[in-house]
Formats: C-alpha cells, sequence, structure tokens
C-alpha cells in the first residue's frame, strides 16, 4: 500500500504568492493539496473560501495536516475597514479551525513590515521587538503572537515567515527590493523547508528572502535549522536587468521598511 500524501491547504492560492506555491508545491508531487481563495477557479483546482467563515475553513481543514495562510486583504492603513476585519478576523478563524481539525502547522505569510522602522543599516535578529511601520505590519506583528499563542497553549506548531519582497518573476524591480527578494524557486524552497522542519520545532519567526548581497537580514542560520538552501541573490539579477534597461528604481529610504514609513501630517 502507497504511502498517502502529505494533506496541506493553502490559503490565498489565487494571489501572487499562493499561486506560485501552489504551481512549485504540486510540482513536487508529494502533498495532497486543498487550495483555496475568495473565489473558486475551477481550471487551477481552486475551490471558493471567504477566510472570515470560520465553518468553511473548518470544512476544508478536515484531514489537513499543515496549512500555508497566504490569503490577506492588501491594505497599508484601512484598519477598521479591512486590515481587522479581513486579516486579523481572519487569522483567528484559521488558527481556531486548525486547533479544531487537529492541524499539526500552520505556516503565516507575515512580512518585513513587522520590523520596517528599523534604521537600513541596523543589523536586527529575527526576535528583536517588533518595529512595525503601518497598520499592515501591525497586523502581521498581532497575528504572529496569534501564533505563539497557540503553539503555547494548543501546541500548533505556527511558522511565521516574514516575506521580503516577491515580485514573482526573475528578478527584483528596485534598489530597495533588491536587498529582500525572494524569488519563485527560493519561495517555494523556504515554504516545503518550514512544511517538513521537525515536529519538535513548535513556534519560529524567520525572515524570507533569496541569499541576496547586502540582505537586510542573516539568513545563513536556517541551512542548519530547516535545510533552506536558497539559489538565487537579487543583487546579481538586478544588475542584469539594469544592463538590459530596466528602469533604476533608487527607492531606498533611512528604514528598512521603505515608503511604508511615511509619516503622514495630522489631518
Amino acid at each position: 500500500m502507497s504511502k498517502s500524501k502529505h494533506r496541506l491547504l493553502i490559503t490565498g492560492a489565487a494571489g501572487v504568492i499562493g499561486r506560485s506555491l501552489l504551481k512549485g508545491l504540486r510540482e513536487k508531487d508529494k502533498y495532497d493539496i486543498v487550495a483555496a481563495d475568495l473565489h473558486d477557479d475551477p481550471q487551477s483546482g481552486i475551490v471558493a473560501m471567504d477566510v472570515t467563515d470560520g465553518e468553511r475553513l473548518k470544512e476544508l481543514m478536515q484531514g489537513v495536516q499543515t496549512v500555508l495562510h497566504i490569503a490577506w486583504a492588501k491594505d497599508e492603513e484601512d484598519f477598521l475597514g479591512r486590515v481587522l476585519p479581513i486579516n486579523v478576523t481572519g487569522a483567528y478563524h484559521v488558527y481556531e479551525a486548525a486547533r479544531l481539525n487537529g492541524v499539526q502547522r500552520v505556516i503565516f505569510a507575515s512580512s518585513n513590515h513587522a520590523t520596517g522602522f528599523y534604521p537600513t543599516g541596523e543589523d536586527i535578529e529575527v526576535d528583536d521587538p517588533y518595529r512595525p511601520d503601518s497598520f499592515y505590519g501591525l497586523s502581521k506583528c498581532y497575528i504572529e503572537l496569534l501564533g505563539r499563542y497557540y503553539a503555547d497553549k494548543y501546541d500548533l506548531s505556527s511558522f511565521n515567515i516574514r516575506i521580503g519582497n516577491f515580485s514573482g518573476d526573475a528578478h527584483p524591480h528596485s534598489e530597495r527590493s533588491a536587498h529582500i527578494w525572494i524569488s519563485p524557486r527560493d519561495m517555494v524552497q523556504l515554504a516545503e523547508c518550514c512544511i517538513e522542519a521537525d515536529s519538535s520545532m513548535k513556534y519560529v519567526n524567520l525572515y524570507g528572502t533569496s541569499a541576496n548581497t547586502d540582505n537586510y537580514y542573516d539568513i545563513g542560520y536556517l541551512e542548519q535549522k530547516i535545510g533552506y538552501r536558497p539559489e538565487d541573490d537579487a543583487a546579481k539579477l538586478w544588475d542584469q536587468a539594469k544592463r538590459k534597461g530596466a528602469p533604476d528604481k533608487q527607492d531606498e529610504t533611512e528604514y528598512q521598511g521603505g515608503g511604508y514609513v511615511a509619516k503622514n501630517p495630522k489631518s
């Protein structure tokens, strides 16, 4: 009798990151994947799911061992209208459905914006205090802590990947993104490493980037910790793109969060 495949649920499977993970992990032919997003896409094998619908999440998580929670309403500042009801409440429903279904691990697509107010020249460790640069970053901090709560109280393994910049194509598109970019194949590899990481790892925060020259974050330890060996270097790919005529965007700021740290005057 053949061994049953590891069953995954990917939320936000129709988004840029979700589609890349869905395609890459399907090609591994080692996972039984339930792909879900707000609207179904039968051609891509994506079923409909509203992340604020706890009952639907519980239904889709039956038999699931690992959840990759990618679903997100992209918004930097509308905290009450979108960030809180969709992203924050949605994450609660994901973790609660995972707990009730006996899911082993939730892998959350967090963001570098959870620490975006650190200066660009400052070396930071993944366990340094949060410094969110927006309500978007703040919500990521909250959900990382939500994972901490479920890991401690319910023994639900929680991994938070603070994704740098994922353009979804072959190269970064600016000077800033070259410090924090992650390629599609490295994103898939990193997700697989998190899925396959030892069950003793109950709570892990990490930055998700490729092996970039002048990376804002030290990710070298991840090879020993979870086996992650990124193959791409954004700096080299950005230089190549500029030589081929890509616009030379100079978008670095004094903060690691880039434009997200813009301080709005009181209205």
